[in-house]
C-alpha cells in the first residue's frame, strides 16, 4: 500500500500542468542545488582545519561537538519556517479499505524519503573523514553519520508538529528567537554553558558503541507524537473548526481611505498580504532575513570585501521590497479581471504599488538602523543601498513584474513553493544586485571603492529625480502587456 500511495504522488507531481512548464525553473533550482552540493563537500573536508584554526587547543571534532546543539536549534527554526506540510487528498482514500494508520504512516514517511533532507550528508562525510575520524576512529565516524541522519528525521518531523499545533508562525519565530537570547544570554554571562554541555554529550556519543541508539529513540519519540496528534485530529473538518477568523482579516484599514483610491488599493493589497498563507510566510521569512547582517558584519573577512558589503546592505535594507516585488503584480492574479472593470485608471494602480514598495523599503531600512553599532562603513553603505532601492530597484521590480504572467495561488504555502515562478524572476536579479557589485569590485581593483559608492548613489538620486518620468514609462509597459497579463492569469497551473 505504501509503494502504491507514493507512486501516486509521483503521478500526481508529473501529471501536474505545472510541471513541464516551470522546466527551465526546475533546472535552474537542480543546478543551484549541485551548486551547493560542491560547496558543502568543499566544507566538510575544509572544517577541520578552520576549527583548529578558532579553537587550536582542541581538537576538531570535540569543537564541532560543542555547537552541535546549537546547529540543531537552528536548523530545527529554519525548518519550521521553510518546510511545507506533508498533504494528502484524504477523502479519496476514506471511503477505499486502507487503514488510518497507513495514511497517517505515508503522511509522516513522505518528507522523510525527501532527498534535499539528507543533502547534510554531502558535508557529514567529508568532516567524518577528515574531522571525526582522527579522533574517535572508523566506529565514531559511522557513529557521527548514524547521528547526523536521525537528527534530520528529528527535526523533520518536529518541525510540521510544531507548526500543525501553533499555527502562529511569527509567534513560533519570536519564540524560537526568544530561546536562542536566553541561552546567549546565559552562556555571555557564563551561568550555564549549552556549549560544554553539547561537547560532552556528542562526545560520549561518538566514543561509545551503541550509545547512538538514544538519538534514534528521540525520533522514533517525535514520530509518535505526531501519530498522537493524527489520533486527535484525523478527519479534515477538525482542522479547519479550529481555525478561527483573526482581527487582521477583518481589519479595514480605514485609516489609508484619506490617501483616496491609492490609498484604498494599498489597504487591498496589505489586507490581501494578512488574509493568505503564502504573503504571510512570505512577510515572516523577509522578517527573519532581516537578521542576515548578523552573518557578515561582525567577521572582519566581509568588512575588507566592499562587494559583498553593498550586497548585504541592498539586501536588508530593502528585504521587504525583494520579497514581494517581483509578485507585486501577480499576487492580483486571482482577481486581476475585477480589478481592470473598476474604476481604477493605470496611474492609480502603479502608483498604489510603487508606494506600497517604497513603504515596506523605508521600514526594512529603519528596522536595520541597529546595524549601524557595528562602525560608520555600515551607516554609509545602507545609506547607499537605501537611496539605490528607491531609485533603481523600485522601477525595475515594477517594469519586470508586468512580464510575468503566471498567476500566483495565494492560499498554498511559501515554503519550498515554485508554484507562480520562472526564469523571467531570475533575470530581474541582474539588474538589481550585479550590476552595483560588480561595479563596486571593478573599482575595488584601484582601491577607489568610495567612487563606485558615489556612482550608485547619484544612479538612486537620478531615480528619485526622475520619479514621475519613470513611472510614467511603467505606465506605458502596463498598459501594453495587460491584456497578456489578464490571459496569463486566468490560467491555473
Amino acid at each position: 500500500m505504501y509503494t502504491t500511495l507514493f507512486k501516486h504522488y509521483w503521478l500526481k507531481s508529473i501529471r501536474s500542468p505545472g510541471y513541464y512548464k516551470n522546466l527551465i525553473v526546475n533546472i535552474f533550482m537542480g543546478l543551484t542545488v549541485l551548486y551547493f552540493v560542491v560547496i558543502l563537500v568543499m566544507m566538510g573536508f575544509m572544517f577541520p582545519k578552520l576549527l583548529e584554526e578558532i579553537a587550536p587547543q582542541q581538537d576538531a571534532a570535540a569543537t564541532f561537538s560543542s555547537i552541535m546543539i546549537y546547529a540543531v536549534i537552528a536548523l530545527l527554526m529554519a525548518r519550521y519556517l521553510m518546510q511545507p506540510l506533508s498533504t494528502l487528498n484524504i477523502e479519496n482514500y476514506q471511503v477505499l479499505p486502507i487503514k488510518r494508520e497507513t495514511l497517517v504512516n505515508y503522511l509522516l514517511l513522505k518528507p522523510l524519503l525527501n532527498p534535499l533532507n539528507y543533502i547534510t550528508l554531502c558535508f557529514a562525510i567529508p568532516f567524518a573523514i577528515t574531522g571525526i575520524y582522527p579522533a574517535y576512529g572508523t566506529g565514531g565516524a559511522f557513529r557521527f553519520l548514524f547521528i547526523v541522519i536521525f537528527l534530520v528525521w528529528f527535526n523533520t518531523l518536529l518541525a510540521p508538529l510544531l507548526k500543525r499545533k501553533f499555527n502562529n508562525i511569527l509567534v513560533g519565530t519570536i519564540v524560537f528567537l526568544m530561546i536562542g537570547a536566553i541561552l546567549a544570554g546565559l552562556e555571555y554571562f557564563k551561568i550555564f554553558s549549552l556549549f560544554q554541555l553539547s561537547q560532552h554529550l556528542f562526545g560520549f556519543l561518538f566514543g561509545n558503541s551503541f550509545v547512538w541508539i538514544f538519538v534514534l529513540l528521540l525520533s522514533l519519540l517525535a514520530f509518535f507524537l505526531n501519530k498522537r496528534y493524527f489520533a486527535k485530529n484525523y478527519y479534515p473538518e477538525n482542522f479547519d473548526r479550529k481555525i478561527k477568523k483573526k482581527e487582521a482579516e477583518s481589519r479595514r484599514f480605514t485609516f489609508m481611505e484619506r490617501f483616496g483610491k491609492i490609498g484604498e488599493i494599498i489597504s487591498l493589497e496589505i489586507r490581501l498580504v494578512l488574509r493568505h498563507k503564502r504573503t504571510k510566510k512570505t512577510l515572516y521569512t523577509a522578517i527573519f532575513f532581516l537578521l542576515y547582517g548578523l552573518i557578515f558584519y561582525p567577521s572582519e573577512v566581509y568588512n575588507n570585501s566592499p562587494g559583498w558589503m553593498l550586497f548585504v546592505a541592498i539586501f536588508v535594507t530593502g528585504v521587504g521590497m525583494l520579497m514581494f516585488g517581483q509578485w507585486i503584480i501577480n499576487w492580483d492574479g486571482a482577481h486581476f479581471d475585477f480589478l481592470m472593470t473598476r474604476d481604477i485608471d493605470t496611474h492609480t494602480y502603479i502608483r498604489a504599488n510603487y508606494y506600497l514598495m517604497l513603504a515596506l523599503c523605508i521600514a526594512s531600512f529603519i528596522a536595520t538602523t541597529p546595524y549601524f553599532f557595528f562602525g560608520r562603513e555600515i551607516i554609509i553603505y545602507h545609506l547607499v543601498a537605501l537611496v539605490y532601492n528607491i531609485g533603481v530597484n523600485i522601477y525595475v521590480y515594477l517594469f519586470g513584474a508586468t512580464f510575468n504572467t503566471k498567476r500566483l495561488e495565494l492560499s498554498r504555502g511559501s515554503s519550498m513553493n515554485m508554484q507562480g515562478v520562472s526564469y523571467k524572476n531570475f533575470i530581474v536579479m541582474i539588474p538589481l544586485v550585479i550590476i552595483p557589485i560588480a561595479l563596486v569590485i571593478l573599482f575595488d581593483l584601484f582601491s577607489a571603492a568610495h567612487i563606485a559608492l558615489i556612482i550608485i548613489a547619484l544612479m538612486g538620486f537620478a531615480g528619485i529625480l526622475f520619479r514621475e518620468t519613470l513611472l510614467k514609462v511603467i505606465e506605458q509597459q502596463f498598459l501594453r502587456r495587460k491584456y497578456a497579463l489578464c490571459t496569463g492569469f486566468r490560467k491555473k497551473e
